[in-house]
């Protein structure tokens, strides 16, 4: 079953329940310690209170993302860089992927929470995202679902500005709940669909396979634990591969949906930060 954080009237606790159906019991200890020994296993605790809120299913873990890890990605950096560099075509094919860090512990949007877009910018996109729950050894424990909310625009005018481009107020959003790697479907064959919503009109649906990947899910972890140390483990986003047209940009209000075969449905609505 898959693991779940929930807020309940004593305080965050883990729990355990199917995908489907959402926590059902308490779990002894916390998120970090289970990453930190190496295991998603712990005994249960009594049932879940009625009430209880579900939280995004990240503790203490920074948030880590590799970009430009489908051929789709790296068109549409080309694109809205209007062919000023070539940097996108070479990290693709670099030995060296690209990785940048995405939110800090405390700082990630759950299920129903709102996601950000920026005032100061004018292109943005939900970047729908397989997302690996990382053990504090560098062993990928569970899976769950990313969403790394970006500015196409600020990216765009200079890569450089990359941090403002990804790191700001709500701009990650995991979720519903972790599911571990044994009980989840095989990395690569999973389906991710993202769908967008507009006034209870459906603006944008696109899908793709993470089989598409151009690195593999372990060769991405063990560049992330490369001179890093993450004693409570780590998230990692593996990248997008379902990229909106040019012409399409997030607005206050919209609807975002996203599904990841056997790992549930993400779901938040966009703010203007």
């Amino acid at each position: 079953m898959a693991l779940w954080r929930v807020q309940t009237a004593g305080g965050e606790r883990l729990a355990r329940g199917p995908v489907e159906a959402g926590p059902v019991e308490l779990l002894d200890g916390t998120l970090d310690q289970l990453l930190a020994a190496g295991t998603l296993d712990a005994p249960a605790a009594g049932p879940v209170p009625a009430g209880s809120v579900i939280l995004a299913p990240v503790a203490g873990q920074e948030v880590w993302a590799a970009g430009v890890t489908y051929q789709a990605s790296r068109a549409a950096r080309n694109d809205e860089s209007k062919g000023a560099h070539d940097f996108y075509d070479k990290v693709y094919d670099a030995e060296r992927p690209e990785l940048f860090f995405k939110a800090a512990p405390g700082r990630v949007r759950g299920p129903g929470n709102a996601i950000g877009v920026r005032e100061d910018s004018g292109w943005d996109v939900p970047e729908p995202e397989l997302a690996l729950v990382v053990s504090a050894q560098g062993e990928i424990l569970g899976y769950t679902i990313g969403n790394d909310v970006s500015s196409r625009s600020i990216e765009g005018e200079n890569p450089l500005y990359l941090p403002q481009a990804k790191v700001y107020k709500g701009s990650c959003a995991l979720g519903p709940c972790i599911v571990p790697v044994a009980e989840a479907p095989a990395a690569e064959e999973l389906e991710i669909t993202l769908t967008i919503s507009r006034a209870g009109d459906q603006v944008f649906t696109g899908s793709t396979q993470t089989a598409l990947l151009k690195r593999s899910l372990p060769e991405l972890v063990s560049w992330l634990y490369r001179a890093q140390d993450f004693p409570v483990g780590a998230v990692l986003l593996t990248g997008t591969s379902v990229i909106p047209a040019v012409e399409f940009t997030l607005r206050g209000g919209d609807e975002v949906r996203i599904a990841i075969t056997g790992l549930g449905e993400l779901v938040n609505t966009v703010e203007v930060i």
